[in-house]
């Protein structure tokens, strides 16, 4: 126990004071795809590929099945003790001290192993669109969790805020991805927004920023009209450049909440085995991450009330539990 206790700890050392999954790298060793070796897609189209670069993010479309994301969401509600038809149950205090404070109350559900979130990570859509952006088929998905946004109560305020997981000053190469298991078309209901004049102009907009400016929360005054609040449809697979300004949007909806896994690939690193059998020992046996946005579930729910999820071939090479 001692010695595995040791290599969880140094899997999640580069994590301790950033917002980003520890689950596999902060950065890639191998730059995204640019198509100057592998030209062929698998799901984006030449459009797709284009707004991709031009814009940071690109949305694919029915990367699950509605059905296949609505299982998911119904269990989503369940751990979370939630009841979807009574608003009385929503707004429950949060179990666990979330160390990063701007994600307290943003409805984060700390659930990381479980079948349905398995299911989804080794869907086929999803791992091809991943391919796509990354250029190589040796991949590793990251272990993270799902979201459960609320409606602000009536009084309440807040305006969301946007961020980076990475300090963009060290060029991360990596990208992040969210996908939606209910419908997200109303703006007003919560979701995922990003600032793609921000991304694409970084580099002279830092030069009118103060030298002490914030690495990872930006000031965006100013910017307000270049926000893009992205709409998905259940089952709608969202990848962004880990370079993007981002954040979950206020949900103001009234009555509809925005349900979502977090989900997102990079290139495997078999040969770092401290990271390898970190996340195995995850999967087998429910461990949630640990790091700065990470508290972890104080009920152990996973341990105590669920199996070690089936995985596919695929999934098997997506954990790191055999190799590519």
């Amino acid at each position: 126990m001692e010695k595995t206790a040791k290599k969880v700890a140094m899997a999640n050392t580069a994590h301790e004071e950033i917002p980003g999954n520890p689950s596999t790298a902060t950065s890639s060793k191998q730059k995204l795809n640019d198509r100057s070796t592998v030209k062929d897609l698998r799901v984006l189209s030449e459009e797709d590929w284009d707004f991709w670069i031009h814009n940071g993010y690109i949305v694919i479309k029915n990367a699950i099945s509605r059905e296949q994301a609505k299982a998911t969401a119904d269990f989503i509600w369940e751990f979370d003790e939630k009841d979807p038809n009574d608003p009385e149950t929503w707004y429950a205090p949060p179990r666990a001290e979330m160390k990063m404070k701007e994600l307290t109350g943003t409805g984060m559900v700390e659930v990381y192993n479980n079948q349905h979130l398995w299911n989804n990570r080794q869907a086929q859509r999803v791992y091809d669109a991943f391919v796509d952006v990354w250029g190589t088929e040796k991949l590793w998905v990251t272990i993270d969790r799902a979201n459960l946004n609320f409606p602000l109560r009536p009084g309440q305020v807040k305006k969301g805020f946007i961020h980076w997981d990475y300090d963009p000053e060290t060029r991360p190469q990596n990208v992040q991805g969210v996908l939606a298991l209910a419908d997200q078309t109303d703006e007003e209901m919560g979701g995922f927004q990003c600032i793609p004049w921000l991304y694409r102009n970084y580099h002279s907009w830092k030069l009118t920023q103060p030298e002490d400016r914030d690495h990872f929360q930006p000031d965006i005054s100013g910017l307000e009209d270049k926000i893009v609040k992205v709409k998905m449809e259940a089952g709608d697979l969202l990848i962004f450049n880990s370079t993007q300004p981002h954040g979950i949007r206020p949900n103001n909806s009234g009555d509809k909440v925005r349900i979502a896994q977090y989900i997102s690939m990079m290139p495997a690193e078999e040969d770092n085995v401290p990271m390898r059998e970190w996340r195995v020992n995850s999967w087998k046996n429910r461990v949630a991450p640990e790091g700065y946005a990470f508290p972890g579930d104080p009920r152990n729910w996973e341990q105590t009330k669920y199996d070690t999820a089936k995985l596919s071939e695929l999934g098997e090479k997506l954990l790191g539990l055999k190799n590519w």
